[in-house]
């Protein structure tokens, strides 16, 4: 195929790819607050270890911290955090106990499982590295602190990060003091209504004292972002950006749907939140109706995109949402809008809430995908890498031997993207950062000027987050300032040996031959969304007046599409000798989107006739014979 001399190979460009956006200006600050902080304290409290320890734990909170719902944070950061105070003490009374051997065994053991458990979701991924980085951690570094003591540390120092995620306000909690004017009253309601709000949150309605009330900032920017895709959607219509616009609508409801989710201290939601949810299910129609004009393709007028754009403004600001501009009702589709922006209008004035419309996966279907295709080969994959670094390590060192295998863990993780795009940004960070550390721990004070180090390093992690070299860089300079603080040598020379050793061992195990199908994480992923899909066309055609359920289903199908899609890009971006056992799947996963958008359509239809029009029924037929002839050629599904 004939490639032009200024485009890179796709696992070239994925290396050089960086991700763009603001500054995440509350990140930066919980991470100057973060690991600095914790090690701060503990030097002056004469327990530099257990600084250490908890640092390492907040840095690695860090780096999974993303914008969103505080709640939802709770379990984003708290399971991993948990997982890795297991994995801390496991490390350390197995490296008190153990030989060299049996040491391996055990650790491999772990990979095994850690591995595995990744393929369920980002959740478990992140608890998964961090029970092996941990273990590691725990086994190759000593400390002169027994293992529950390590343990509880490293619970401590993820507990703190959580802390600040909770109590810190966003960079937007006080825009909606002055969205509507200016109101003389509100600095003077806020402090009451934060001290009695659990007494009196039932009876007062939310928006009375809500100006400075940061602490759903997170949710009420997802929504809002909801409301503008939907928008930026009827803009595209009829033009070759509504594809994309389509998927970045799915994006936002799949980032709203998580930031609502999160745990809830209390048994009863408040009215604020209660607010939020029914914000976010109006959104769920009108999302319904745009995709069902984006898919019939006809341009729609200017004016239908004003009112999700005045609904966005609203859910930012917490204010009554105004007059809003009723569309053209032309179209089944531009009706649905217009009732759709007529509900959500409704729904701004209560505080009734409303359901998220998801279904939280059991745990029979959890294990299915742990031992599923995609769960097996990563948990092999991880088991190698991480069992192999270990007993190379140990080989090498009687201590310090940490970094290899907590190398390795990174190097391995598939979420991080394509395998070679990895090695060479984990070379690349790592390199830069040690020589980088090297130049600082020859002019700082210690520890003082090192301490100093790990606060800026914690508050660079949000930004570097952006490329995983930068991430890697700043990373290594943390955690090289935090084990000096610590009592362990200056010894970048030889981290920078070990990571290119890490970096060997993954590319061996990432081409070595697994039993079963190569590609099984991508093929797994992309059976679930053709399951998805069926289920969703099913309901449509057979239970058309379960608009709650058909809600559910919907947004189950277009989040699995989405996670298919994202596998599949990652797999293409691998070396060609890999990237081979995916071909075709971006053809199957175009044909499952065509469906599903096909299917909302004949929903809008449904509502709007009763009856399903001959043309749906022939692109319905068509879109699945297509599908079963790709299966055909090649494409097996995974269930």
């Amino acid at each position: 195929m004939y490639r032009p001399a200024h485009v890179l190979p796709p696992w070239i460009a994925h290396a050089l790819r960086a991700q763009r956006g603001p500054v995440p200006w509350s990140g930066v600050v919980r991470g100057g607050l973060g690991a600095g902080v914790l090690v701060l304290a503990a030097v002056a409290a004469g327990r530099a270890s257990l600084g250490v320890v908890a640092a390492i734990a907040a840095m690695l909170a860090g780096v999974a911290d993303r914008p969103g719902g505080r709640r939802a944070a709770v379990r984003r950061l708290g399971v991993p955090g948990l997982a890795g105070a297991g994995g801390m003490v496991l490390g350390s009374y197995g490296g008190d106990a153990l030989g060299a051997v049996g040491l391996t065994v055990l650790l491999t053991v772990v990979g095994l499982l850690a591995g595995s458990v990744s393929a369920v979701g980002p959740v478990a991924s992140g608890a998964g590295t961090q029970v092996l980085v941990a273990a590691a951690v725990g086994a190759g570094m000593p400390l002169p602190e027994v293992g529950w003591q390590r343990g509880l540390a490293y619970a401590a120092g993820a507990g703190w990060l959580i802390l600040l995620r909770l109590v810190l306000p966003g960079p937007g909690a006080f825009a909606g003091a002055f969205a509507g004017g200016f109101r003389l009253d509100a600095p003077f309601r806020a402090p009451f209504r934060a001290r009695f709000q659990a007494r009196f949150d039932s009876r007062v309605d939310s928006r009375l004292g809500s100006s400075f009330d940061f602490r759903f900032d997170g949710e009420r920017d997802a929504v809002g972002a909801v409301y503008d895709a939907v928008a930026s959607l009827l803009e595209a219509v009829g033009t070759d950006l509504a594809t994309s616009r389509r998927a970045a609508l799915t994006a936002a409801l799949d980032h709203a749907q998580d930031a609502l989710a999160g745990p809830r201290l209390r048994r009863y939601a408040s009215s604020a939140e209660r607010r939020l949810h029914a914000q976010y299910a109006a959104a769920l129609p009108l999302a319904e109706a745009a995709t069902a004009l984006a898919w019939a393709g006809q341009a729609v007028p200017a004016r239908a995109a004003e009112g999700p754009r005045r609904l966005a403004s609203a859910v930012r600001a917490n204010t009554p949402t105004g007059p809003l501009p009723a569309p053209s009702r032309a179209v089944p589709a531009l009706r649905a809008l217009d009732d759709a922006l007529l509900r959500a209008a409704e729904a701004f004035d209560r505080a009734d809430g409303a359901d998220l419309h998801t279904r939280p996966r059991s745990l029979a279907m959890r294990i299915r995908v742990v031992l599923g295709s995609g769960g097996r080969e990563y948990g092999l994959r991880v088991a190698l890498c991480f069992g192999a670094s270990a007993a190379v390590a140990q080989a090498l060192h009687h201590t310090h031997w940490y970094w290899l295998p907590a190398t390795a863990v990174f190097l391995v993780k598939p979420d991080l993207g394509p395998l070679l795009s990895r090695v060479l940004c984990r070379a690349a960070g790592t390199v830069l950062g040690a020589l980088l550390f090297a130049g600082f721990a020859a002019v700082l004070p210690r520890p003082e000027g090192l301490i100093a180090l790990v606060a800026v390093c914690g508050a660079l992690i949000p930004v570097a987050t952006r490329h995983f070299a930068a991430q890697t860089g700043v990373v290594t300079v943390l955690v090289l300032a935090l084990v000096m603080i610590g009592g362990e040598p200056q010894a970048s020379v030889s981290r920078i040996g070990e990571t290119l050793l890490a970096c060997v061992i993954v590319l061996v195990v990432g081409h070595l031959p697994m039993p079963g199908q190569r590609g099984g994480g991508v093929l797994a992923r992309l059976g679930a969304a053709e399951s998805a899909a069926h289920r969703y066309l099913g309901h449509v055609l057979h239970a058309s007046h379960d608009r709650a359920g058909r809600w559910v289903l919907r947004r189950e199908a277009y989040r699995s599409l989405a996670e298919a899609r994202a596998a599949i890009a990652l797999a293409a971006a691998e070396l060609p000798t890999l990237a081979r056992h995916s071909a075709g799947t971006e053809e199957v996963a175009g044909t499952l989107e065509r469906l599903v958008d096909a299917t909302t359509a004949c929903a809008v239809h449904l509502d709007d006739s009763g009856s399903l029009a001959p043309r749906y029924a022939q692109q319905l037929t068509g879109l699945l014979d297509e599908l079963a002839a790709l299966r055909d050629r090649g494409y097996a599904r995974v269930s």
